[in-house]
């Protein structure tokens, strides 16, 4: 994807998954909503230092994903010829827990302001439990777009057939 349509796509995204890799070795990944701020990614957990804390305190190298599925389509007769319209997004970069509790309150009122119903009738920019969540932010090192697009009807199956085994043939007696 063009730079532009990836940042696009990291932007609008609903919710990604954040991967960090163990003092063990092993990595873990768990899905979180999230903002995208001026080129810096915002995530926030509780406060309580389990696998996710312990992860980002030993290693703060991270990535996280996003994808947003459109569709799958049949491009040839086998069933094996699907494709799925997609796109998703990759971002590389280094973990910092957020500790300025004015920068922990602007994150819960774009959160609020992404993710919240915007006609509740709930005090506006009142957050009384700041001390217990932890605020994330990825400063991005490299960032990866990658998408399929939903190709017309006129060049899916059965309008045209684009199987990769033109030569195949399914056994007799098989529909």
């Amino acid at each position: 994807m063009s730079e532009q349509r990836t940042l696009e796509t990291l932007a609008a995204g609903y919710s990604g998954r954040l991967a960090t890799v163990g003092a063990d070795g092993f990595p873990y990944c768990v899905p979180l909503l999230y903002l995208w701020i001026d080129g810096v990614l915002y995530l926030h957990t509780t406060s309580a230092h389990g696998h996710l804390r312990a992860n980002v305190e030993h290693e703060p190298r991270v990535c996280f994903e996003v994808d947003e599925q459109q569709g799958v389509f049949d491009y040839g007769r086998f069933e094996c010829d699907s494709g799925l319209a997609y796109r998703s997004v990759c971002l590389f970069g280094r973990i910092r827990i957020v500790e300025e509790p004015d920068a922990k309150q602007r994150f819960c009122e774009a959160l609020m302001a992404k993710y919240g119903k915007p006609d509740t009738i709930r005090p506006k920019g009142f957050f009384p439990r700041l001390d217990a969540i932890t605020v994330y932010a990825v400063v991005a090192e490299r960032i990866t777009g990658k998408e399929t697009t939903m190709p017309p009807l006129a060049e899916q199956w059965p309008a045209k057939d684009r199987t990769k085994t033109p030569h195949a043939s399914p056994p007799t007696g098989r529909d």
